[in-house]
């Protein structure tokens, strides 16, 4: 199968005089080859979105609205397409790279759903003397020119929450995917271009790495930045930027609070899931667990059997569950860190194994707060068991780390998890589930190091339109 990204100034396929191969992390298998592009590239295409933006925000909203569920009902039909791309590129084991596309159809979907509400409001001016005569209201208009920078976890479905806000609601946009994984960015962002309802020259896609991505931050040519990826980036994207609307998704350490009140083995075998689905590789992938000291020990023996059932192994094998991550540097790191944590005291209690790019699912216990798997953003399958006693020292503990993206608590106690609800320093929480949990239609975001912005197909739109303010006299 043919999986080449074309560069795309304006919508239109540009050739370049060198092309890069993607690998496959788990076979080292050629997965794709995509265009080699420059900051003069980077810059065409800004100029290219500069020039469209006009038209885009002039395109009917109606026109807009069909636009995007055109592209969803093709994105369905070529489920299987789309997953094989991930799978190949990214090393996401198949079933979940169908689900993956699933979710991508239903993200553009509510995103032209939410179309429908880009409105505005009527004030009451007449509420102070000096108001009286007045009419006053305001209306959302496109920022302009957007910028988008995807991560290779979610290849697709994060493509998406940025592609489809942002043309919905009459932007222009420059999408830049993961180095990692840019066919699935290319074939998504050719499905929007080749749509009979596309707005001309709306969408343009570049290819690379530092280089391209400075030229677009810096360049005062876009209103918006739109960057989900890691913490060091994202600060240089904020100094970078100048007077720009940024959203930063920055990942996060999400921690989970098992309480002795709660059922067990249904919550041993969610974290099991929420730990080391996509390899862990997820920013709101379950990384610390605190259990209350009563049950640690029962918990800690159910968790090991969850992790034990899922399969590990080829990506392309329809029953596997964790498969190879990233690239060899990320595998190499994972291994690092379970070997200093068990260097420093830390008890293996299961997995720890590497083999090329593969690492089991781990557990480890008697963790320290100094130690990386517990402090830093692992991403990787890898999750700490804490024994706590009782939720201010869950609570607490949980709290003390850089990141705030998402928590979460396991309790059959409804006093306590409304605590959790206000006490938790984080942009969302879950009762009875793990933290990975997040329904597309929700607003997805952190605090603290986790970034700034939210997404989510109507808090998406929000930020990327500006408020109009209008007085009629």
């Amino acid at each position: 199968m043919d999986r080449t990204g074309e560069m795309l100034i304006g919508s239109q396929v540009v050739k370049v005089a060198a092309y890069d191969t993607v690998v496959n992390p788990y076979d080292g298998a050629p997965a794709s080859k995509v265009a080699r592009c420059s900051g003069e590239n980077a810059l065409q295409a800004l100029k290219s979105a500069q020039a469209a933006k006009k038209t885009a925000a002039q395109a009917p909203l109606h026109r807009r609205i069909a636009w995007l569920n055109d592209v969803a009902d093709r994105l369905e039909a070529q489920t299987e397409f789309f997953a094989e791309a991930i799978t190949a590129e990214s090393a996401k084991p198949i079933a979940s790279a169908r689900a993956e596309v699933g979710r991508c159809v239903e993200t553009i979907r509510l995103a032209a759903v939410e179309a429908h509400r880009l409105g505005g409001e009527l004030f009451p001016t007449d509420a102070t003397p000096s108001g009286v005569a007045a009419t006053a209201f305001f209306k959302r208009v496109p920022v302009g020119v957007v910028v988008a920078i995807t991560p290779f976890n979610f290849p697709l479905n994060l493509v998406a929450h940025k592609l489809a806000p942002a043309l919905v609601a009459g932007n222009t946009v420059v999408l830049k995917p993961a180095p990692q994984t840019p066919f699935c960015g290319y074939a998504l962002a050719r499905l929007f271009i080749e749509s009979p309802h596309a707005t001309p020259d709306a969408l343009s896609v570049v290819y690379g790495d530092a280089e391209v991505g400075n030229a677009l931050v810096t360049s005062a040519i876009p209103r918006k930045i739109s960057f989900t990826g890691s913490v060091p980036v994202g600060k240089i994207i904020l100094k970078s930027a100048g007077l720009k609307k940024v959203s930063l998704e920055l990942g996060g350490n999400a921690a989970t609070y098992v309480t002795e009140s709660a059922d067990l083995a249904h919550a041993a075998a969610r974290c099991a899931i929420g730990a080391f689905g996509n390899a862990g590789q997820v920013c709101i992938s379950l990384q610390r667990i605190f259990v209350d000291r009563s049950v640690q020990e029962a918990f800690a023996t159910l968790l090991a059997k969850e992790a034990a059932k899922l399969k590990v192994g080829s990506c392309f094998d329809e029953e596997t569950f964790i498969s190879a991550l990233i690239d060899e540097s990320s595998a190499k790191r994972a291994k690092g860190w379970i070997d200093e944590a068990i260097a420093a005291g830390a008890k293996l209690l299961s997995g720890g194994k590497l083999s090329g790019n593969v690492l089991e699912p781990t557990v480890l216990g008697d963790v320290t707060q100094e130690m990386s798997v517990v402090c830093e953003e692992v991403f990787a399958p890898i999750v700490s068991l804490v024994p706590v006693s009782g939720p201010e020292e869950a609570f607490g503990r949980m709290n003390d780390s850089p990141y705030g993206l998402q928590f979460s608590v396991f309790s059959d106690n409804l006093p306590l998890a409304m605590r959790a609800i206000d006490a938790l320093e984080c942009g969302g929480v879950v009762i009875n589930d793990i933290p990975t949990l997040r329904f597309d239609i929700q607003p997805y975001g952190g605090i603290k190091e986790s970034g700034i912005g939210r997404e989510g197909p109507r808090f998406a739109i929000e930020e990327m339109t500006e408020i109009k303010s209008v007085v009629i006299r």
